[in-house]
């Protein structure tokens, strides 16, 4: 797996050119924000854990790494979910089908709460999304992966962007890099991320800047501009980005440069996880493409 310099481009973005760190290229099958998150469990030794315990949703991008994770290193996943619709059990598709596929348990629990389960003694939990501070080991590396990109190029003003779920990899990021880390919420509004931040670093200096939008967009739902500019991105770029995260992303990013009118370098994130497109671009192709 290509753990050292994902590659970096230059696209046109709204007329701007921008830089864009590819980690959707680590690797086919384990790669973006996920596989730096659980770098720390694919390299370190783990030979008294027989289990891991995470939970999700059924489509979650951690789902699929996860499984990946656990085929490569030999453990085993039980992997908690509130709820699995019918039509995802009848017709298996997306991060799901190929968690199955790589041997994952998904348990359907309701009632799963992560702070009440009993650990045995050879099992780890990871939090949804890779919420831990493990995840700070292969965060670490993108960041440097940055700063020697970044003194290779002799840039000295960088500002970088990407959306956050959980808000781990802005985090862990911001706290290694010079450069200013903005990120907007996919998940519960900006007062939400800032909690995110604090359950994982109290000191405020390393937390990023967050973009607050005009308008809330609730995760999950169907959205005409998250289309459109998911279509340009591919249109222009020839890159597909996540249909999830990455277009409020980019939405957030187009504020940016409306708003800013400092001469500085743009540089993007491609965390991955298109492996979700599959069951979010026909549901926006049945509701859009009528």
């Amino acid at each position: 797996m290509n753990y050292i310099n994902s590659p970096t481009e230059k696209i046109k973005f709204k007329n701007k050119e921008i830089y864009l760190k590819r980690d959707d290229l680590l690797d086919k099958h384990f790669s973006g924000n996920k596989a730096r998150k659980f770098y720390y469990y694919l390299v370190n030794d783990l030979t008294n854990i027989d289990k891991i315990i995470s939970f999700g949703s059924a489509q979650a991008n951690s789902l699929y790494s996860l499984s990946v994770l656990g085929k490569i290193r030999e453990i085993n996943i039980d992997f908690y979910v509130n709820h699995i619709s019918s039509y995802l059990k009848e017709n298996p598709h997306g991060n799901y089908k190929k968690a199955i596929e790589n041997g994952v348990n998904i348990i359907e629990d309701k009632n799963f709460d992560f702070k009440t389960y009993e650990l045995k003694e050879n099992e780890i939990l990871i939090e949804e999304g890779a919420r831990v501070k493990e995840a700070q080991f292969g965060i670490k590396i993108l960041a440097q992966e940055i700063t020697k990109w970044a003194e290779e190029k002799k840039i000295e003003k960088l500002k970088i962007f990407l959306p956050s779920g959980t808000g781990t990899t802005a985090l862990f990021l911001q706290k290694h890099l010079k450069f200013e880390v903005y990120t907007v919420s996919c998940v519960g509004g900006s007062e939400y991320l800032k909690k995110q931040f604090f359950s994982l670093e109290k000191d405020e200096k390393y937390h990023p800047k967050i973009i607050d939008m005009p308008k809330k967009y609730h995760f999950g739902k169907l959205y005409k501009e998250f289309f459109e500019i998911y279509n340009e991105l591919l249109e222009t770029t020839k890159i597909e980005f996540d249909l999830l995260y990455d277009p409020l992303g980019f939405l957030s990013l187009e504020q940016y440069l409306k708003s800013s009118k400092k001469e500085e370098e743009i540089l993007y994130i491609h965390q991955g996880g298109i492996l979700g497109n599959e069951s979010m671009k026909p549901r926006y192709e049945r509701k859009f493409n009528k």
